[in-house]
């Protein structure tokens, strides 16, 4: 059997995060997104595998390359020129797979190994033309529900349906697996009224006009997500650095406590006054203390130096500084970062009540007390600044000496404070 991972979106809701990178590029627990997935559909037998790309294709070409040396997989890419919707981008595998039967999935989620199984244990026991993998949500006017029958087949696909209709809470989880029949049903897919080919009404198709079903497979007991918001990849981390086997291949000075479980790469020096608490990951060829405290859900890239610091609970990207007396906590720092000494991140509202974050112009509650910020790559801050929590600040921008942070920052931007207190905002070089 064969995969498809669709992977050619930017992922605008992540913004900063993927300004620089592709979603599923994110890394996540010492890898890219995209490597657990091919991970996983290795564990299961795949081994080869086409990546529908777009989006800086660049990125992900280059650090997969053809597969077979890294991961003993047979790794090929399309290119989605147009993006008109999942069907069109599912159809760039048509050639790729032939008359087999293969996997399916989106490139931007994570879920427990064992969903992979259970996937291909439920289509190997059913007759039928495929599978949809499913999962519960509590707000089904905001997904694509999907109505199971008796016999757990699916019988009807409803785009955001009202609460009145009652149809349940079963949405798309991402994982499938089809026949070849799926694209007749997407040669018989017409534009829909956001003008791009759904694959929802590929799947229709498949079923009332094809004659062809679809099993359901609900996630129970496992972990899903899809990383569509900020600080799901907050929970994908704890869900990763939860399952780590304890790993020690850096150097480790004198006076440096560690418990937990935890990842330290090769070339790492921990100097002496550090103290680590897993479950952690930190990279490779990163200096760590003298004097830091890493504390747990923490994850740190390569050729990083943490100094007389705190960490908690946050993901720190490659190349990236946190040198002196900073506090980073319920956060995500992008690559390249420079921190200046005395940068504080609010994690915490004072009434206890949930953060949220601007998303794509809108409020959107994150459904956590705890959340900090999101420092867009290759951006730096100057001594004793403080960032509010909740905000992001931009790509490639600069914020100035004893600046407070408390709105969104765009790229690109030096914000600061006057003499007189006053924010000043003008397009860095």
């Amino acid at each position: 059997m064969k995969a498809v991972i669709i992977a050619a979106g930017k992922g605008k809701r992540l913004n900063p995060i993927t300004s620089t990178i592709p979603k599923p590029m994110i890394p996540i627990g010492g890898k890219p997104l995209l490597e657990h997935s091919i991970l996983n559909l290795k564990d299961v037998g795949i081994t080869e595998i086409l990546i529908i790309v777009g989006y800086k294709e660049e990125v992900i070409k280059n650090y997969f390359g053809e597969g077979l040396s890294k991961y003993n997989v047979k790794i090929e890419y399309a290119t989605q020129l147009e993006h008109l919707g999942t069907a069109h981008a599912v159809n760039y595998a048509k050639d790729f797979v032939g008359d087999d039967e293969f996997f399916l999935m989106y490139g931007d989620l994570l879920t427990d190994p064992q969903v992979y199984k259970k996937v291909l244990e439920t289509y190997e026991k059913s007759s039928c033309a495929g599978l949809i993998s499913l999962c519960e949500v509590n707000n089904p006017q905001e997904y694509g529900i999907i109505s199971l029958d008796n016999e757990a087949n699916v019988e009807k696909i409803t785009e955001k349906p009202s609460v009145d209709l009652n149809l349940g809470n079963l949405a798309n989880a991402g994982i499938f697996i089809f026949n070849s029949t799926i694209f007749k049903a997407i040669e018989l897919t017409e534009l829909s009224i956001r003008n791009e080919y759904e694959f929802t009404d590929s799947m229709q198709i498949l079923i009332n006009q094809l004659n062809g079903k679809i099993k359901g497979y609900v996630i129970k007991d496992y972990f899903w997500s899809d990383i569509g918001l900020p600080w799901h990849l907050l929970n994908a981390n704890e869900f990763l650095l939860n399952n780590i086997n304890h790993e020690i291949k850096g150097k480790i000075e004198e006076n440096v406590q560690i418990s937990g479980k935890v990842i330290i790469g090769k070339n790492t020096l921990i100097k002496s006054g550090t103290y680590i608490l897993g479950p952690c990951y930190i990279g490779e060829n990163s200096l760590i203390g003298p004097n830091a405290f890493i504390r747990p859900f923490t994850s740190i890239g390569n050729d990083c130096h943490i100094g007389m610091s705190e960490i908690k609970n946050s993901l720190i990207f490659s190349n990236t500084a946190i040198p002196h007396f900073n506090y980073i906590g319920d956060s995500i720092i992008c690559e390249n970062v420079n921190l200046g000494a005395g940068t504080k991140i609010s994690n915490l509202r004072f009434d206890n009540r949930n953060i949220s974050m601007n998303i794509n112009d809108k409020l959107i509650d994150s459904g956590r007390r705890k959340l900090g910020a999101i420092i867009g790559p290759n951006s730096q801050t100057g001594i004793n600044s403080s960032v509010m929590c909740g905000k992001k600040i931009g790509e490639g921008s600069i914020i100035g000496a004893h600046t407070m942070v408390s709105e969104d920052v765009p790229a690109n931007t030096l914000y600061f404070q006057d003499k007189n207190r006053i924010i000043k905002k003008s397009r860095s070089r």
